[in-house]
């Protein structure tokens, strides 16, 4: 009689074309897992960040699939769940750009707050009506600690200064109230700031790399901009998502905090940055009161002692890997960059 192979896991994953969601993917793909992500539909392809690991889903091998849907819609969210049957669920879509959450603040409480919400609804359902466990993870921010001061812990109150921040503190209640009023197996990840090659380029690091890049090939001057004695605990997201991944491995549903537990200001990572290519940046950063924000988080420093001791996880990427790891990946894109610029299909001052 020839043994029983065990059942593939599955995970669902919202924001799965984000930075921290590919990642997810990679890192799921690789314990062997099948993945489904959902995505929001758009004329253009938002798909960059997984073109590495995507399979035409019409091949057998293909163990990662992508669904349309959107954390705005209820409807579609229950469809997903039930259709898939996951075991585990990562919520990591959201409006995650707290200097747009001024500007758009109604849009990012509904996807980031009310969305969670939904999502955490479809799978109590879905659990209710078919007797499955589903794991659910919701990722939590380090901007709910806001105005509280350093060091951060999972003990620590939270004291949210944008519209992003108050939604991530109402998503992270809504998770602890299903836990405690249903059952669910549901963990909130507090995460420290997480950056890779793979960022968003309007977010201060990649921002930061990016105008490097062009800067030493010359096709860019200046670099615009705001606060930069704010303070943050800068990660590597490679290392961050497999913290969200043993959360969900443990035998009990808890809230965590993931952090290296240093700090720097965005002042020390555009010295350590600008140098690591030979370039001084008070010769190309100029202060732009654009950037300046409604209200500021000015230190975030987070104590990852619990997620160390009951879930062994370490971050293995430190700040000056980090930087290196940044600079390189977007001194390589801004030369290619040039040589579209050199041949005439490309201005200068245009950033793909």
């Amino acid at each position: 009689m020839a043994p029983e192979i065990a059942p593939v896991k599955k995970a669902l994953i919202t924001g799965i074309t984000g930075q921290d969601g590919s990642y997810l993917t990679e890192f799921l793909l690789k314990k062997g897992y099948e993945v489904h992500g959902i995505i929001r539909r758009s004329s253009n392809f938002n798909t960059q960040r997984l073109e590495h690991i995507y399979i035409d889903p019409h091949q057998s091998s293909a163990r990662m699939k992508l669904h349309y849907g959107d954390l705005s819609d209820a409807s579609a969210l229950r469809k997903w769940v039930d259709s898939i049957c996951p075991d585990e669920v990562y919520n990591l879509g959201a409006q995650s750009h707290v200097g747009v959450s001024f500007e758009n603040p109604d849009y990012t409480g509904d996807v980031v707050g009310t969305g969670a919400l939904r999502l955490l609804e479809a799978v109590r359902i879905h659990i209710e009506s078919t007797g499955r466990q589903v794991k659910y993870y919701q990722a939590g921010s380090s901007e709910m600690y806001g105005a509280t001061p350093p060091p951060q812990d999972e003990t620590t109150v939270f004291h949210p200064r944008s519209p992003y921040a108050v939604a991530k503190v109402a998503a992270h209640f809504y998770t602890v109230n299903y836990r405690e009023a249903y059952g669910m197996f549901a963990c909130n990840g507090i995460l420290f700031n997480h950056e890779s090659p793979r960022r968003g380029e309007n977010f201060v690091t990649r921002k930061i790399t990016r105008a490097i890049g062009r800067i030493k090939v010359g096709l860019q001057k200046k670099l615009f901009l705001g606060n930069l004695k704010a303070s943050r605990d800068w990660g590597f997201a490679g290392d961050y998502v497999e913290g969200m991944w043993l959360m969900l491995q443990q035998d009990k549903p808890d809230d965590y905090v993931l952090a290296t537990e240093d700090s720097h200001t965005v002042e020390e990572f555009l010295e350590e940055s600008f140098s690591y290519v030979g370039l001084n940046w008070k010769d190309h950063v100029e202060i732009d009161p654009r950037y300046f924000r409604p209200s500021e988080v000015d230190n975030l420093r987070g104590s990852a002692k619990k997620a160390k001791e009951l879930l062994g996880w370490e971050p293995k990427v430190q700040f000056k890997q980090l930087v290196a790891m940044m600079v390189d990946g977007d001194l390589e894109k801004a030369k290619r960059e040039k040589v579209l610029v050199d041949a005439g299909f490309m201005d200068s001052h245009q950033q793909p």
